[in-house]
């Protein structure tokens, strides 16, 4: 007589983990940096096509700027580059998310809203870097501005993308239609714009307020200043840091609202 066979039960499944911050983060980023470079190639191409006939256009038309309007318009023209891609289009892509109720896929997942974000807006931003640097090389060369310190366009780019990113993914996720999320991108776009590549003692008392709490304004005074050749390390460091302070702050408040969002 054979002896009883023991049957033994499978081990239950280890419970998932969830990623540590950084791997979610490039998980993230690394996934929307794939659809991001075949959906909005031509659009970045438009971005940096926009800037470089904003800066022929104003070239053509000032005779003899001072150096203060010179490198305004041409700071203001390369964080235009990156408020086309972090304002425009991110406020576009979240708000198409938010209509078509995609956003549910995004909570799924084993990440926080603020790793979606991040990641997101990170990837966008990314394809600013080519753009904004033939911006501004191409600008300098045209008004005559110093090259001795146009390195500081990449801490700038980087900075602003941070700051306008937040702004831009949180403008469309506010919105429940995709077309007012990407009106709200435009015309916060068109407020880089103007607020950019005026000097700000040009701009008449009661703008000033206004451009004083758009984020990447002081990007584009550290740039202007760098092509002046009158920058300094602190002047530049400080300007850099506000446009991070308020980058922390857009992307918390795209944080609370994706939350928002997918509760809705």
């Amino acid at each position: 007589m054979s002896g009883a066979t023991t049957v033994t039960s499978p081990a239950p499944p280890a419970p998932a983990t969830r990623p540590g911050p950084i791997a979610a983060i490039g998980a993230v980023y690394a996934a929307q940096l794939a659809r991001a470079r075949v959906a909005r190639g031509p659009l970045l191409f438009v971005a940096t096509l926009q800037s470089l006939g904003i800066l022929l256009l104003l070239r053509g038309v000032t005779r003899d700027p001072q150096p203060a309007t010179a490198s305004a318009i041409v700071a203001g023209s390369t964080v235009l580059v990156v408020a086309f891609v972090a304002l425009n289009l991110l406020a576009q892509r979240f708000g198409l998310l938010r209509a078509s109720h995609a956003l549910d896929y995004y909570a799924a997942l084993p990440v926080s809203g603020a790793t979606i974000v991040l990641g997101t807006a990170a990837s966008y931003a990314t394809f600013t870097v080519p753009g904004a640097v033939v911006t501004a090389v191409v600008g300098t060369a045209l008004f005559g501005l110093s090259f001795a310190q146009i390195w500081v366009v990449l801490p700038v780019v980087a900075a602003a993308g941070v700051a306008l990113a937040g702004a831009g993914a949180a403008l469309g996720l506010l919105f429940r239609r995709a077309d007012l999320a990407t009106a709200a991108g435009q015309l916060a776009m068109t407020a880089v714009l103007f607020l950019g590549v005026i000097p700000p003692g040009h701009i008449p008392a009661g703008l000033r307020a206004l451009r004083a709490v758009v984020p990447a304004m002081p990007a584009v005074d550290a740039l202007a200043a760098a092509l002046r050749d009158d920058a300094t390390w602190w002047g530049v460091g400080w300007r850099l840091a506000v446009t991070l302070a308020w980058g922390v702050v857009g992307l918390a408040a795209a944080a609370r609202a994706f939350r928002r969002a997918v509760a809705d």
